[in-house]
């Protein structure tokens, strides 16, 4: 399953499967929505989403991605 992503989708926390909040979507773009990563995220939830480093403040996450989007978060896949 791909979950379309909007420019509603802005501003909508980013969750991991156990309900922590592991960032912040910034922007949509082209059906990509552009995380800014919660401060105190770990190096380990980095790896499992495939964000290494970036060049910016913000990370890529795509459709296939995600598991779920309510009107106030974005859950991603384990």
């Amino acid at each position: 399953m791909c979950a379309q992503l909007t420019a509603e989708d802005e501003g909508k926390d980013v969750v991991n499967s156990d309900g922590e909040k592991i960032g912040v979507v910034q922007t949509i773009q082209a059906g990509t929505a552009h995380v800014h990563p919660d401060p105190g995220l770990t190096d380990e939830v980095k790896s499992t989403l495939g964000w290494g480093d970036a060049d910016e403040d913000t990370y890529a996450l795509d459709g296939h991605q995600i598991e779920a989007i309510t009107d106030t978060e974005i859950q991603v896949q384990r």
